[in-house]
């Protein structure tokens, strides 16, 4: 009897699963309808991706398709290749602050940042926002088969006042927020000093809802507890008690990125 009460459940848990998705996928259809009325170069995006814009507006087919139109217009001025080539972010690169290696047990990249690396009084703000769509584009494409989200580490030990620079985590929140939604899976805080604090308050209110639930600090006590929780110990990076080197992103290689 229970066995029989069990295998019901699954069966309505499978016909809802499917409801869902026809539901989903009609709405991801009657998207395309709009943005490629409104942009042709809509056409060659995937159903993927639209999906991640619809969710990322809570299914509004309306308002996912203006959100997906503003990215549109976005990457054909920001990106007009198509991608940033390493050429564009040199200065940024030689300071080794991004890099890629290793899965989650979900399979999911991992990303690292040295936070204490980026000092806010030399740097370009133009040629750090393309250090951002360059490392995060490097970290979509090397993700498997069937996997659309990425896990970052960052790393603030050294953290101080030279690398406090407001402007320039806004503007990686807001690219990551309005033209990589539904992208990250978490974000470990690491080696988090007494002084970032008041950096924090300052960015948290522009941070979106579904974002604060992904980002978690680590107490420094549990440190490869709390990774070894998410991250096997070969794939987990050495710095943090694990067997894997880091990488930086511009050594990486992926097959088929540019």
């Amino acid at each position: 009897m229970g066995s029989s009460s069990h295998h019901e459940k699954e069966a309505e848990k499978a016909v809802s699963c499917s409801k869902e998705d026809k539901l989903e996928q009609s709405r991801v259809n009657l998207m395309r309808s709009i943005v490629e009325a409104k942009d042709s170069s809509a056409q060659v995006t995937d159903d993927a991706t639209l999906r991640r814009f619809l969710r990322a507006r809570d299914l509004n087919v309306e308002k996912a398709s203006q959100f997906f139109l503003k990215y549109l217009k976005w990457k054909q001025a920001f990106v007009p290749l198509g991608y940033i080539p390493e050429s564009e972010v040199s200065n940024e690169l030689k300071k080794n602050k991004i890099f890629i290696q290793g899965m989650d047990k979900q399979r999911r990249p991992i990303g690292v940042i040295l936070a204490a690396r980026h000092n806010a009084f030399d740097r370009d703000l133009e040629e750090f926002k393309r250090l951002v769509v360059y490392g995060f584009d490097k970290i979509c494409a090397s993700m498997p088969r069937g996997q659309e989200k990425f896990v970052f580490l960052a790393d603030l030990e050294g953290w101080g006042y030279r690398n406090t620079d407001i402007r320039a985590y806004l503007a990686a929140l807001e690219i990551m927020q309005d033209c990589y939604p539904e992208r990250l899976g978490k974000l470990f805080m690491i080696h988090v000093p007494y002084l970032f604090w008041a950096a924090w308050k300052m960015v948290y209110p522009f941070i979106d809802k579904v974002t604060k639930k992904k980002i978690i600090f680590v107490e420094d006590k549990h440190l490869k507890k709390t990774l070894l929780n998410d991250i096997d110990e070969s794939q987990l990076p050495e710095i943090f008690g694990g067997k894997l080197p880091l990488v930086p992103a511009q050594d990486c290689v992926i097959p088929n990125s540019p």
